[in-house]
């Protein structure tokens, strides 16, 4: 399928009661919105468009990150809330019930978004959950992840991404990991990335899903994992969700940004997905 071309894309902000959602529509038809955390609504470009030539795709900022601005900037940005700016997003447009895939830590907002708000959702695709809770060695894992966050407060930007990596099981080339992590930021990706350590990061892999409730409500709910993605952590937490919910992930196309990585092949692939519901 061809995309949708960029000036068919409408950019729009919503106020909410403790800031403001920037966020991006396009296309026509059943309404898919596509989320993540900390990513803004540029990764997800791409595939929206793809998506677009058959739904009306919603993706956005989430709070706290690049265009969606808090009053409060030091606030902590938990699964819950940004579950809830989706919900007054999705009711702001008025044509769902949606479908909705969530990557990273916007599957954990996904989850939280499919347990309170079940008319908003019809299918959730929660792509990759950092859920470290749902883990035999959690304590461990966290007390790690307390040590990285230490390490970034202390200014050291390369350690910290050194060990975001090792905790997530991630090997990359050092000439990469230097691009990353090496060296000073843009002001905006600064930003982010300081509030992602010090306010997004640990409501998000401390996050306990109802798993009853999910597995008995309304609201389809898909554990999706990266084919590429083996031996990460995100493919222990999400196949220990899986489980929890009484199944299998389902296997979508590349790693654990797969998205990003062929937005083609994940477009196919989601849409087989979200026709099966």
């Amino acid at each position: 399928m061809s995309s949708i071309s960029a000036e068919h894309v409408t950019a729009a902000t919503l106020e909410v009661p403790d800031g403001r959602l920037y966020y991006e529509v396009r296309g026509q038809g059943p309404l898919v919105a596509l989320v993540a955390a900390p990513m803004d609504a540029a990764a997800f470009a791409p595939l929206a468009d793809l998506l677009a030539v058959d739904h009306t795709v919603l993706t956005t900022d989430p709070r706290g990150i690049n265009r969606s601005a808090l009053h409060d900037p030091h606030q902590d940005s938990t699964p819950q809330l940004r579950a809830d700016d989706v919900s007054r997003l999705l009711a702001h447009l008025d044509a769902g019930p949606a479908a909705v895939l969530g990557s990273s830590g916007g599957a954990v907002t996904v989850l939280a978004l499919a347990q309170p708000h079940p008319e908003r959702v019809h299918t959730v695709v929660a792509h990759e959950p950092p859920l470290l809770g749902l883990l035999d060695d959690r304590e461990a894992l966290l007390a790690r992840e307390d040590d990285m966050i230490a390490t970034y407060r202390a200014g050291d930007r390369l350690g910290a991404g050194r060990k975001f990596l090792a905790n997530a099981n991630i090997q990359l080339p050092e000439e990469l990991i230097q691009g990353m992590f090496g060296g000073e930021p843009e002001p905006q990706a600064a930003a982010d990335e300081h509030f992602q350590y010090l306010h997004m990061i640990r409501g998000t892999t401390r996050f306990q899903p109802d798993v009853a409730t999910l597995r008995e409500g309304a609201t389809r709910v898909v554990v999706g994992l990266g084919e590429q993605s083996a031996g990460q952590i995100c493919d222990r937490t999400s196949r220990a969700l899986a489980a929890a919910l009484g199944g299998a992930p389902t296997m979508f196309p590349g790693g654990h940004i797969g998205f990003v990585e062929d937005p083609p092949a994940f477009a196919a692939r989601l849409r087989e997905v979200l026709a099966e519901g």
